[in-house]
């Protein structure tokens, strides 16, 4: 059974843009950790939460206090407060007045 002319096309398109698109993202993603890296080999430290992730966090952690995970969470949450205060240059967009509102959760 033959293809459709549609069918072709389709395959073609497919055959030239899949390469490009995957290029353009390893690119891209090969750029961020280079930068990561790079803010590693200076600072010697990196923050590993962005602003939304770290503030849903909190929030995970306010609202679940007896779940078994918590005190992993706590961790992780106040080293991030810790190495943000710590270092000069944040991987994420982190403003110098929300690292200043931050506090460390009791444990």
């Amino acid at each position: 059974m033959a293809l459709s002319t549609v069918a072709w096309v389709t395959m073609l398109l497919a055959i030239l843009a899949l390469p490009g698109v995957a290029s353009v993202v390893l690119v891209r993603s090969l750029r961020t950790e280079g930068r990561k890296l790079t803010l590693l080999r200076e600072q010697g430290n990196l923050d590993s939460y962005s602003p939304q992730a770290l503030k849903e966090l909190r929030e995970w952690i306010r609202t679940n206090p007896n779940n078994p995970y918590v005190a992993d969470a706590r961790q992780r949450y106040n080293e991030c407060v810790r190495t943000l205060r710590e270092i000069d240059d944040p991987y994420y967009d982190w403003s110098d007045d929300q690292i200043e509102e931050l506090e460390v959760i009791e444990e």
